[in-house]
């Protein structure tokens, strides 16, 4: 029996945890879960659980030699020639260090991704979301930016190894979905999107609009790099102007979409100035693509934000809404600025360090218009022209 969209949820998802102060916290998944529990869209039947993933899996992308390596710094007490040979692996970094358990933990997030893509390619589901999924910026030999798996670029190597279907990568994370892009350089099989802050100002300083593959992958990678201080007008714009364009010219057989939160202007890690509408809109405009270009297989995965307790949960929770197509998109979508339920703000707020909002999109009347906003929208503009000249 097919579903229309399952929600696909780790066991341990909670403990890919590097230490209490760093920004990635997985506290940020409790809360839009919640969220959603708490608006009615989300029933424990809706939820899978999925098993870790293993060698054989982890290895569609990374070596053996790395994989040994995040084992070995997995451990209480690591041996102290692999504490040497740590920051050659890319771990035990300011921003991702190794902390005990860390190749279960990673293991469990690739499992849920996997196990989203399968669901979707058997036909049991026709839409699937794993939420604490998105880890992008991980490479076969090393870990980076918070990632030490890279559980989407394992997903659709799966997708390609086992259905030998045509995947359309689309990454809204405001740092550029590098790791995935360069699994994927020279493979005209799976065509890689990403919409995000310029590399000239953020890391991973790569992702720039010369950047279309190699070998028979040239010419199946896109990225969309915008402007610091972009706002939602100029960013819908240059994602609607070209994504879709990309869709339409590479037919892919299924979409896999990451939805990192983290152009918001209050996440403390970018310097792109957008609301939350475009988290309400990026995800509709996904699901249609699906349904156009892909016989509606959409697997979607989470990815940064950082704002965690103002930002996340409700950026989040819109892709499930959108997914799924609840009633409450279509009030955000007519100008209803709905509450959040009460419950869950009284519930969370004394946890909170900021006030938390009250409603599903921001108020952005109140917030002071970004200086240079012609001049910014016109650099997008023609970035964007640039970028869908051929198709």
């Amino acid at each position: 029996m097919s579903a229309d969209a399952v929600f696909v949820h780790p066991p341990g998802a909670a403990r890919y945890k590097f230490r209490a102060d760093h920004p990635f916290d997985p506290i940020r998944l409790t809360l839009a879960i919640d969220l959603l529990t708490s608006v009615g869209a989300l029933k424990a039947s809706d939820i899978i659980a999925s098993e870790p993933a293993d060698t054989n899996l982890l290895s569609l992308v990374h070596r053996p030699d790395y994989i040994h390596a995040v084992t070995a710094l997995s451990k209480e007490h690591p041996e102290t020639r692999w504490l040497d040979e740590a920051e050659r692996f890319g771990l035990g970094t300011e921003d991702t260090p190794f902390f005990p358990g860390m190749h279960d933990a990673a293991a469990q997030l690739v499992g849920g991704s996997v196990r989203a893509a399968e669901e979707v390619m058997s036909g049991r589901a026709l839409h699937a979301y794993h939420m604490a999924g998105g880890l992008h910026h991980a490479f076969p030999e090393r870990g980076a930016g918070f990632c030490v798996y890279n559980d989407v670029a394992i997903a659709i190597k799966y997708i390609r190894q086992r259905y030998g279907a045509k995947v359309l990568y689309i990454d809204t994370d405001v740092h550029h979905g590098d790791g995935v892009q360069w699994a994927f350089y020279d493979d005209a099989d799976v065509c890689t999107y990403s919409i995000h802050e310029t590399g000239k100002y953020l890391f991973p300083g790569t992702g720039f609009v010369h950047e279309r593959g190699s070998e028979l992958g040239f010419g199946f990678c896109y990225n969309m790099p915008v402007e610091p201080y972009t706002e939602d007008d100029s960013w819908l714009e240059s994602f609607v102007s070209t994504v879709e364009k990309v869709a339409r010219a590479f037919r892919p057989d299924i979409i896999v979409s990451q939805h990192g939160c983290d152009a918001h202007a209050l996440d403390p890690l970018s310097h792109i100035h957008c609301s939350t509408r475009i988290y309400l809109e990026m995800p509709r405009i996904i699901h249609e693509l699906a349904h156009r270009y892909a016989q509606g297989r959409w697997v979607a995965v989470g990815g940064g934000g950082y704002d965690i307790w103002r930002v996340v949960p409700r950026a989040w929770s819109l892709v499930w809404l959108a997914m799924t197509e609840h009633p409450l998109v279509g009030r955000l979508v007519a100008g209803e600025n709905a509450p959040l339920p009460a419950e869950w703000v009284a519930r969370w707020l004394p946890h909170s360090p900021e006030p938390l909002p009250d409603r599903w999109l921001d108020d952005t009347s109140a917030w002071t218009p970004m200086p240079r906003r012609a001049e910014i929208t016109a650099k997008n503009q023609a970035t964007a022209g640039i970028l869908v000249q051929d198709l």
